[in-house]
């Protein structure tokens, strides 16, 4: 049956469904960006906390900057904002219907009714999942991008500004000359410092225009650090006919493993849903989770993906059970990564290692490489580079990162090694397929591409490898650069 409020009641026994009166749900979060990886982790946390029967003064208005989000939009709003969520483990799958999320706001051009609503002093939160590349940082030095178009656009227009934090600035202004005080900026995205990163993103765009407004939002907004964790697949034919097989028409089912973890700075201006009452952390201190799950799970991720691009395997389950895959992640996590991460509360980094190889070995999780390999020139400076540097710097090995770097500069250029086409999957796709194929013949050709490597490419013992392993996958294939690794 189409999933409605009105259906809730008819749905089967065995699918769990919120237990609280969605219609007595007031809005106290706004978040932009509502894809699949959202719905199934924060707005999970905060439906099992309003099935305690706490905080119904916070349910989420859900918003989106971009224009495709707006086809998300009609797909949510005809089911009343519910979603399925799909659990897939091993042993079995289950469903559960969740509705935290009450509204989905236009959009539109000049963002006024997102505007509108994060200027509403009953918001107190606005978060954000927008991908690692959006928040436009600095390419050479990871500060604010204060030159791209997106922020000259805004500088020029503070009032209908095209981004997200444009928006954002332009509603706490509105708050601080009504007198409504300021919201707490979220970030949920997989960023080492994610607040921070977001913090120099909306004050450095708000000075760019209105100086006394940014010195305000610095001193009255707060933007804590949060470490977010589990697979969640992409929604495409096969999750739309699996949620049918529980009974249930939903445009938007969502599929995910079965685990999550969030681990949250406790750094709210103006309050905060008790997250910590339904298993998510709140602690003073993320750097150490975060620093741990992007290093080991998001980094493995790319040490795996353009392997299994370049191989033709399609999922990451798959590449795990690749012998030379599956050997090239365990050595490089263990030998390479795992020796730059620092213990956290009841896990060390060798335990994280085997828990995140069981993770990405589920065959029930179709995660696919080419999800997983998407947007590599901002993955890669984010996730691998700084396992790199910190390497050479205590001078132990990074033989094996090396060639996780040479295998996506081959992949880079637009061939497997059997001839078959690997369609772009980057937003730069253009301009790394230029730098891939010169590296053919000058492997430095690939290292100078500054913005992503700066001096990396310099540096003597990363540069070498780089070009030993690249000139191995030209000549002999990737196949034979896994074998000599591995063996």
């Amino acid at each position: 049956m189409r999933l409605s409020n009105a259906t809730l009641a008819q749905l089967p026994d065995d699918i769990r469904r919120p237990r609280y009166d969605r219609s007595a749900l007031t809005p106290g979060i706004v978040h932009i960006g509502l894809g699949n990886f959202h719905r199934a982790h924060q707005a999970w946390y905060l439906h099992r906390l309003f099935d305690e029967g706490l905080n119904h003064d916070w349910a989420i208005i859900g918003a989106g900057v971009r224009p495709g989000d707006a086809v998300q939009r009609e797909r949510l709003l005809v089911q009343d904002c519910l979603n399925t969520l799909i659990e897939l483990d091993p042993s079995g799958k289950s469903a559960e219907v969740t509705g935290a999320m009450i509204d989905f706001l236009p959009v539109e051009e000049g963002n006024a009714a997102l505007i509108r609503q994060m200027a509403d002093p009953a918001i107190r939160i606005v978060s954000l999942t927008v991908t690692e590349g959006g928040y436009y940082l600095d390419p050479t030095g990871g500060g604010f991008n204060a030159t791209h178009p997106d922020i000259l656009h805004d500088v020029a227009n503070p009032d209908v500004p095209g981004t997200a934090f444009g928006a954002m600035v332009a509603a706490l202004k509105l708050r601080r000359d009504n007198g409504n005080g300021p919201f707490t900026c979220q970030s949920c995205d997989n960023l080492q410092g994610n607040g921070h990163v977001l913090r120099q993103t909306v004050v450095g765009l708000a000075r760019l225009s209105d100086p006394a407004l940014a010195d305000w939002i610095e001193a009255e907004c707060t933007f804590p650090n949060s470490m977010v964790d589990c697979i969640v697949p992409a929604t495409g034919p096969n999750e739309l006919a699996l949620v049918r097989t529980f009974g249930i028409d939903d445009l938007a089912p969502v599929t995910h493993e079965n685990f999550r973890q969030w681990v949250i700075e406790d750094a709210f201006c103006a309050g905060r849903p008790d997250w910590d009452r339904v298993g998510a952390q709140l602690t003073d201190d993320v750097h150490a989770f975060e620093a741990m799950k992007i290093r080991i799970l998001n980094g493995g991720h790319q040490v795996i993906a353009n392997a299994g691009e370049m191989l033709g395997v399609e999922t990451i389950s798959g590449c795990m059970e690749h012998p030379l895959i599956g050997a090239l992640f365990r050595k490089v996590e263990e030998e390479e990564i795992a020796p730059h991460v620092g213990p956290v509360p009841g896990m060390t980094p060798a335990n994280y290692v085997a828990l995140i190889g069981r993770r990405f070995s589920n065959p029930s999780i179709v995660d696919t490489t080419r999800r997983v390999a998407f947007d590599g020139s901002s993955r890669h400076p984010g996730f691998v580079l700084p396992v790199i540097r910190d390497g050479l710097a205590a001078g132990t090995s990074v033989e094996g990162l090396a060639l996780v770097e040479a295998i996506w500069a081959r992949m880079c250029a637009g061939t497997r090694d059997d001839g078959s086409v690997i369609h772009p999957n980057d937003p730069y796709w253009d301009d790394l397929k230029v730098a891939a194929l010169a590296g053919r013949d000058d492997p430095q050709a690939w290292l100078a591409q500054r913005h992503i490597y700066g001096d990396l490419a310099d540096n003597p013992v990363f540069a070498t490898a780089f070009g030993r392993w690249l000139g191995q996958i030209w000549t002999q294939g990737c196949s034979a650069a896994l074998a000599t690794y591995v063996q």
